[in-house]
């Protein structure tokens, strides 16, 4: 699009970029913010704060550096329609500093394509499509190392992979580890293969918000072995979902071995697994051990399936809450076998259904539970005989279900254990009487752990409309990667009603974000964070602690950023609160200052949920204690000016 012909310079503007200059100029002898070219949307934004907060208080560098980078030209010649706007990718999100989906790396991806039958290994390999990789290969080895490791955004598709092949064995070592926002889909994986093996050791192992599919996995397969080592450990936010698992296989063996261990409210769907297998052999270990809110969903699980054997062992071990579904679990199956131990032996129960259990006209399969412990827990259409419970606690059945039950004293025990994996870190809630000078606390890792972006400038977000559909048309962004439901659930959050108390709005600008403060706070204001991530993860000293608004008990307004290709902050404003200052010092006894805090006490938590981290760490319910926490790095609080 041609950009429009420049228009001289009013004396406003004139006016006002010659106060810009000047306070550049202050900047940089009072060291409060970098200096600013006149002629950006950065010093735009400079211009429209002033008139906002007219209080000549410095710009915090930490604000100022959020802020888009784009010269007036690109801003001024920026196209309205979404098509347009995404035929100016990808030079837009290089000079804008949005979070993009770049392209794949294609090189060996085609050499992978066009010889059919594989070549690895492959070391060291990045964000890659592999179409028609292995088929109808014979014996061999494929190997991936170090598959897309610490990417910011990782996309990876896998499609017909090891079809038709005989006695080969693929590995996968080290794949996508410490990624971020990271999307792979095998899709027709070992379709009717003969033999051979397949491994992946340490999969997605500490990811932020993953999402893997795997479509037609081992379908028709026949005497093949399969192993998930390390499978999602302390991974973040995520999905995977196995659709297709064995299907029609013959002899397939599964080993799932420390599956979603440790990892923080992630999802996980199996569909149609093992469907109409015959000798189909699967062994789930350590499944959800010490997850936090996981959610399992096993639909059509072994439906039609002769001579099945299937094995959980150590199955949500104290984990946190969380929501799991059994449903047509082995359905119309044939001398089938499932074997269930430790099962549901939650610090803190969540909600199991079971559905549909065994059912079918074959009565000929054997389910057992042994030490089978959990509350809300829910058995509906199950085979009336072939299913044997031992050591079953369950405080929610009836007296006289329950008299018929054994009940674990080990089971029933699990259910209270503290300061688990998915516990809290230390330091990351406390009680608003450790904020006094002198007290040594553990800090916790404050670092920002989003990708890094920019803001857009106002008049530029206003033209993309705030919808999952729109934001995927103008940034090229499918909606089924991870960052697409990343946008799609920022955008439900946005459009959530306030809770009890709360003032909220999503701002998609720098100008959003002041605005709301001044609307809530009033135009003689003050936003802060904490200065650096220095102390975090460790303990820590408190050098002097100040309180804010004269320490009272006031209003704040503190934002938090969403996943999103540009800069967007959920801001907020809760009643009761106090917020302080603390110089935070070496805790060697040095007496150091190695970093500036800010923290925030929420005086009034009678609305939170009694299941919050907060009071998994501190202790007490909901209305009874007050919880501090840090301003971590990224997100800001505002407050009236002292």
């Amino acid at each position: 699009m041609a950009s429009s012909p420049p228009q001289p310079l009013t004396r406003t503007v004139l006016a006002a970029t010659l106060l810009l200059l000047l306070h550049n100029a202050a900047a940089r002898a009072d060291g409060a913010s970098p200096a600013v070219n006149p002629f950006t949307a950065k010093a735009a934004f400079i211009r429209y704060w002033n008139r906002k907060v007219p209080n000549n208080r410095p710009h915090p560098a930490f604000f100022v550096a959020k802020l888009s980078p784009l010269p007036a030209a690109d801003s001024a010649s920026f196209p309205s329609a979404l098509p347009d706007i995404r035929a100016s990718l990808p030079a837009l999100c290089s000079k804008a500093a949005l979070l993009c989906p770049g392209p794949a790396t294609t090189d060996a991806a085609s050499l992978v394509a066009s010889g059919r039958r594989g070549g690895g290994p492959f070391k060291g390999y990045n964000n890659a499509n592999f179409s028609n990789y292995g088929t109808g290969g014979v014996a061999g080895t494929d190997s991936f190392q170090k598959y897309s490791p610490d990417l910011n955004i990782a996309a990876d598709s896998f499609r017909r992979y090891g079809r038709d092949s005989s006695g080969r064995a693929d590995s996968f070592t080290s794949y996508e580890d410490d990624g971020n926002v990271v999307t792979a889909n095998f899709t027709s994986y070992a379709g009717g293969a003969t033999g051979g093996s397949g491994s992946f050791a340490a999969y997605a192992a500490e990811t932020n918000v993953p999402d893997s599919t795997f479509t037609n996995y081992d379908a028709a397969a026949n005497g093949r072995g399969r192993s998930f080592a390390s499978y999602s450990q302390e991974a973040n936010h995520g999905e995977y979902g196995f659709s297709g698992y064995g299907k029609n296989g013959n002899g397939v063996r599964e080993t799932f071995k420390s599956y979603g261990n440790e990892s923080n409210v992630l999802a996980s769907g199996f569909a149609n697994y093992g469907q109409s297998a015959n000798g189909a052999t699967d062994t789930f270990t350590g499944y959800g051990v010490e997850g936090n809110v996981p959610e399992n969903r096993f639909r059509s699980y072994g439906a039609g399936g002769n001579a099945g054997v299937d094995t959980f062992k150590n199955y949500r071990d104290d984990g946190n809450v969380g929501d799991d579904r059994f449903t047509s679990y082995a359905k119309g199956a044939n001398g089938g076998a499932a074997e269930f131990q430790s099962y549901g032996n939650s610090a803190n129960p969540g909600s199991t259904i079971f559905k549909g259990y065994g059912e079918g006209t074959n009565p000929n399969h054997h389910i057992g539970f042994k030490e089978y412990a959990g509350e809300n827990n829910t058995f509906k259409g199950y085979a009336k005989s072939g299913v044997d419970f031992k050591g079953y606690h369950n405080t929610t059945v009836s007296s006289s279900t329950a008299a018929a039950l054994t009940v674990s004293a080990e089971a029933a025990a699990s259910m209270h254990h503290e300061h688990l994996k998915w516990s809290p870190e230390p330091g990351k809630f406390f009680r608003e009487r450790e904020l006094v000078a002198g007290n040594r606390m553990p800090m916790p890792d404050i670092r920002d752990k989003m990708p890094p972006r920019a803001f857009l400038p106002r008049a530029i977000a206003a033209r993309i409309p705030f919808e999952p559909n729109a934001v995927s048309e103008a940034f090229g962004l499918p909606l089924d990667t991870a960052l697409g439901k990343a946008v799609a659930s920022t955008v439900a959050e946005c459009e959530r009603a306030p809770s009890k108390g709360e003032t909220k709005r999503c701002a998609t600008s720098a100008e959003d974000v002041v605005d709301f403060a001044v609307e809530v706070l009033g135009d003689d204001i003050v936003v802060r964070s904490t200065a650096s991530t220095a102390g975090g993860g460790g303990r820590v000293q408190l050098g002097a602690v100040a309180g804010m608004d004269g320490g009272r008990v006031t209003r704040s307004v503190s934002c938090h950023q969403s996943l999103f290709p540009y800069l967007v902050y959920y801001c907020h404003s809760v009643p009761k609160v106090r917020v302080y200052e603390a110089d935070i010092l070496a805790a060697d006894g040095s007496g150091e200052k190695i970093n500036r805090g800010v923290a925030i006490c929420h005086l009034d938590t009678s609305d939170w949920s009694p299941a919050h981290g907060a009071f998994v760490a501190l202790g007490g319910k909901p209305g009874e204690v007050e919880v501090c926490h840090w301003i971590f790095e990224g997100d800001m609080t505002w407050t009236v000016a002292d």
